[in-house]
Formats: C-alpha cells, structure tokens, sequence
C-alpha cells in the first residue's frame, strides 16, 4: 500500500491511498465466498456456482463495493498512520480507481489539527470572588433539611399558602378537555408555581371537599405549543387540605439529621460546607475566565469538519446518557420541544468552544514545558478504576498506549489550566 498526501486550504487534507491488486483479489475472493449461496443460476446448485459465472452474469464489478467496504477500514487506519497527520475529522472517501487487473486508489478527505498562535496569557485579569458565608446562607441551607423533614397534618380550614392541596381536576379549551389536563388525587403545594400561573391563587381561601373553577392563560413559549396562549377551564375538586408541620431548629433535630449532637456544631459544619462549595465554584469560574480570556487572544483556523465531527460525538455522547435514564433522543425532543436542527446548532457551537478550549491550553502546555509524570498518569487509571469498582492494576491491563497518551495529555492541559489561574490577576 502507498500513500500520498496533499496538504489543502484551511487545515485540511487530501490522502491517496493505493490498494495493491493482489490485496484486493483477495477481499473480492472473501465476498464472493460469503455471497455464492445468495445467487441461483440454472445448470448450477445454490452455493456452487464459480464465481467467473457470476461474474460475467451479473458484471465483473459484482463484488467490487463490499469488496472495497471490507478493505477499506484496515486500509485507511494504516495510510492515516503512515501520513503522519493529526488528523480529527471523520474521513470523506472518494474511489479514484477501480478496474480488473489494476490496484485501486482512493481519496480520504481530512481536517488536521490547526496550529495556534497564542496571544498574551499571562498576568489575565479575573474579578475577585467573594466566598465569604453569611448566616442567613447557613439559616437557608438548614431549612431546607428541615424542608425535607416537615410533617403533614389534614386540617379543617381555608387553603393558604404553603399548605397542600389534594386534587382532582380535568382542564378544557374552548369545552373541550386537552390531552395530559387532567388528574385524580394530586398533591399540589400552594405557593410552589408548580401549575400554570395564577392557578394555585385561585384555590387559596377554599376548603375541602369544594369544587372550584379555576380560569388561566397558558403562557407563552409553552412546552405543548397548541395550548401557547389559550384560556382554559379547569375543573377542580379540592379533596381534602394539609398544613406542613415543621420540626423545631433545635439540638434534637441537629441529632436527627446530621451526625452532631448539638445545633451549634450542625451549623459549623453547615457553614464549612457552603464555604468548600464557593470555594469550589469561584476556582471553576476563575478557571473558565481565564481559559476564555486565553482563547480571545489567541489565533487559529478550525476546519469545519473538525467541529462537526466533533459535534457528532456530543450528541451521540448526550443520546447514550438519555438510554441510561430511559429516554431516546427522538422522545427527550418531544418533550422539550426542542428542533434536531436546534440540537445540532448548539452542540456546534458548544464544540467549537470546546476545540478552541483545548487547542489553546495544549499550546500553552507546549510552550511552558507542562507534561505529565509516569505517576500522575497512573493517579488518573487509579482514580478511573475508582469509578469503576475496579482495581487500578487490573484495569491498567486494559488500558492501551493510546488511552495513556491521551490521560497524559489531558493532565497536561488542567496544569495549562492551573498554570493560566496561577499567573492571573484579580481585580
């Protein structure tokens, strides 16, 4: 096999491969013998007859498409390698030639990775992050564990709000009831906007056992877009009302639902918490600041291949973590209502700033020396077989020199990340 390479406009690239005939005869000779049994020719049993009869038949080019299908894979990866290219689309294929006794050629259209030109990533301004926790952060955060504790209580009186109403309603447009407007036995919070605006109003002063017209307005976008700004009916009957009924903030239930003994320590503990997580937050902000800062100043032409391949595996990535929760893409745009095209616009976008991202933080890796150790490498196999429930040792036997080219780059890139934070300035 040879290759020829052809660098183009705008970071990409065109390889020539050529396929030796006799490797070629010998994939026609694999197609043939899986496909006899598929033809009948009088004179002939099925799966006996030569494959020159059907040749001549049917065309001497008969098997010449699976034939190429069955060469191509190994044929590509092995003239991608030989080219030397780092190449980061998916190939476009073009058949140059294709003809009894000649070897075949091939085109494989590519993006190669842009060169970057960095522009000034030193000394870049951040705002300084405010992480201080205030005693009402720390009030808020224990009342919602308080939230989750509350108990509930049927009473005998109006509806207010806070309270819980039980429900069975049945909503109409124009008189006739809507798909997905009805419900029997509904716990609805009043006061939580979890209905239409303006409906949970409505039932505040009523009791149970009353039935109630409640009149509202679909908003405007709405996730059914045949019922955007229609009025509607809804039929309510108000089963029964709970008030919540929530637990002294006292030592008690500090005991209760944490492992402290007393509400002092509770909150102490609280307050470490939220200040860890701000903590958290402003490194990631500042980092993301930076790392956006860096990409501005900095110089590079991505081929348009590079980012729609890259937008693909997005959103096949975003359609195997719907599978894991039950859901299929098709279904997950239904719900949102969400366009296919609108999909594909944002993970373009997305990608490009994802690509941007990383080309620029390889490039400052290169140019302050930043790689990574032997240890660190095996750090991240540790830490992957971690999430994995395996041990490091057996799941670096699966791990290929590939896969640890690529853990060592991305440990090289967070200390691009690190090293942009480090040298940075807050105002």
């Amino acid at each position: 096999m040879s290759v020829q390479v052809e660098n183009l406009e705008k970071n990409m690239a065109k390889l020539t491969v050529e396929i030796p005939e006799a490797d070629f005869e010998k994939a026609i000779e694999s197609v043939y013998l899986k496909n006899k049994n598929k033809f009948s020719v009088p004179g002939f049993r099925k799966g006996k007859v030569p494959r020159k009869m059907i040749e001549k038949m049917y065309g001497v080019g008969v098997f010449y498409e699976d034939a190429f299908n069955e060469v191509l894979p190994k044929s590509y990866e092995e003239a991608a390698k030989e080219s030397g290219l780092v190449i980061t689309s998916e190939p476009n294929f073009a058949i140059v030639q294709m003809e009894p006794g000649k070897p075949v050629i091939y085109t494989a259209t590519v993006a190669t990775k842009p060169d970057v030109t960095l522009g000034e990533y030193k000394g870049l301004e951040v705002p300084k992050a405010d992480v201080e926790v205030t005693e009402d952060e720390v009030l808020a955060e224990i009342k919602k564990e308080q939230e989750k504790n509350a108990t509930q209580e049927v009473v005998d009186r109006p509806i207010e709000s806070g309270d819980i109403a039980i429900i069975d309603f049945k909503g109409f447009v124009d008189g006739v009831a809507f798909e997905g407007g009805e419900g029997e036995g509904y716990a609805l919070t009043i006061g939580s906007g979890q209905f239409i605006p303006g409906f949970e109003d409505q039932l505040i002063g009523k009791k149970g056992g009353e039935d109630v017209d409640v009149n509202v307005t679909f908003p405007t976008p709405y996730q059914a877009k045949e019922l955007e700004g229609k009025d509607a009916l809804f039929k309510v009957s108000i089963q029964e009302v709970k008030e919540k009924k929530y637990p002294e903030l006292d030592d008690e239930f500090a005991s209760e639902v944490s492992e402290f003994e007393t509400l002092d320590e509770y909150k102490a503990d609280v307050k470490k918490k939220l200040e860890d997580r701000k903590a958290t937050n402003a490194k990631h902000e500042k980092e993301n600041v930076v790392v956006e800062k860096a990409v501005a100043g900095a110089t590079m032409e991505i081929p348009l291949p590079m980012i729609n391949t890259r937008a693909k595996q997005m959103v096949d990535d975003f359609s195997m973590r719907l599978q894991q929760q039950g859901l299929n893409l098709q279904q997950y745009m239904q719900y949102t209502g969400l366009q296919q095209k609108q999909l594909m616009d944002d993970m373009t976008e997305q990608a490009k700033k994802n690509i941007e991202s990383r080309l620029v933080l390889e490039a400052v890796a290169a140019a302050e020396g930043l790689s990574a150790t032997e240890e660190e490498v095996q750090k991240s196999i540790a830490d992957m077989a971690a999430s994995y429930g395996m041990d490091a040792e057996t799941l670096s036997k699966y791990i290929g020199e590939d896969e640890k080219k690529q853990m060592a780059e991305d440990v090289a890139v967070q200390k691009a990340v690190d090293f942009l934070v480090e040298n940075s300035k807050e105002i």
